[in-house]
């Protein structure tokens, strides 16, 4: 009877283990927003001559999950005035939204 009282007891921390060591997270939250900011900012009017324009946006996420930008440092104006009016106040679809959360993201179009 002790042998088989053992046996379930290790039987049991295995079967914890195994469970507790499967990492079960979902989609990092962070890829997800920037793959969405990526497919706004996709459709642009820049020709081939304003290659490989460059910017570091900040922006928040406000309670109803749109985008706040509230800085875009780029040399272009242009390149300013288009991430601003594609991304402000667009809804983006996240499960876990940290309202006032500060992102910094590169953003980078090609033509």
């Amino acid at each position: 009877m002790r042998k088989l009282s053992l046996v379930v007891v290790a039987v049991m921390l295995l079967a914890t283990g195994n469970v507790f060591a499967n990492d079960v997270k979902g989609e990092n939250p962070t890829k997800n927003l920037s793959k969405q900011i990526s497919e706004m900012l996709m459709e642009n009017e820049f020709s081939a001559k304003d290659d490989d324009l460059t910017a570091q946006v900040r922006f928040t996420l406000n309670a109803d999950g749109e985008i706040v930008v509230l800085s875009v440092n780029s040399k272009f104006a242009r390149m300013e005035s288009f991430v601003k009016s594609k991304l402000n106040y667009q809804k983006v679809n996240l499960t876990n939204i940290k309202e006032g959360k500060i992102y910094t993201i590169p953003v980078r179009i090609k033509a």
